[in-house]
Formats: C-alpha cells, structure tokens, sequence
C-alpha cells in the first residue's frame, strides 16, 4: 500500500526565457517568483494556489506544462500510473517521467510537501 497525491503545476520553459516567464507569471499570478536554491532551474510562485506548488521550469526543450504527483513509494506509483496506460519515458534523480495517454508529461517524485498536508491530502492505492 501506498500514497500519492498531486503536488505541482509546472510551466517548462526554453532556458533562454525562463527569466522572462517567471516574471511574466509572477505578475499574472500576483504572487512573488523565488530561484530554488536546491534545484536551479525551477523558480517557485509561492502561494499562486494553495496547497499546490507551482513554478516555471527552464528546460532544452519546447514550452509545455507538466504536473509532479508526488509519492511515498516511487516505484509502486510509478507501476500504478503505468499500469493505467502512462510511458516512462526518462529518470531524472528520484523523479520518473512519465507520458500519460494523450502525450502530457508527468513526474513523479518523492513527497517534496510538508508531511501534514501530504498525510491529510493524499490518496491510499492498494
């Protein structure tokens, strides 16, 4: 038995622009944009929707949205998410990129979430 939960919406954005789109959003959201110290190539737009992080993503590739769902077992939401049709596609760290039906990506990766929120928003999967 395990537990996921969806833990972010995240805006991958050509390096060359990353700057301007973290501004960019930041204004539209209303909410401060802040470097991850720990991951550079995220700029985190706290607070844009509670509960959820959300942030842009400088990556070398094309502009795309992707959520993370995060997990306490890696593996078996992985094989869950699999079993429903996803692709793994890459392994970035402990993240595992998947290709959901329909082309979107999505990680999953380990709980990045105060544990609280995670115990009180996540979902149990035999």
């Amino acid at each position: 038995m395990h537990r996921s939960r969806l833990y972010g919406l995240f805006i991958d954005t050509p390096a060359a622009e990353a700057a301007a789109a973290s501004a960019f959003w930041s204004a539209a959201l209303g909410t401060p944009a802040a470097a991850d110290p720990d991951e550079e190539q995220f700029t985190m737009l706290a607070a844009a929707f509670p509960g959820l992080a959300v942030g842009v993503q400088s990556v070398d590739d094309a502009p795309r949205y992707h959520v993370d769902i995060e997990t306490d077992d890696v593996v078996a939401e992985t094989e869950r998410l699999t079993g429903l049709g996803a692709i793994e596609v890459a392994r970035w760290l402990d993240c595992h990129v998947l290709r959901a039906p329909g082309g979107h990506l999505l990680c999953v990766i380990p709980i990045h979430s105060d544990p609280t929120l995670f115990a009180a928003e996540s979902a149990v999967w035999p």
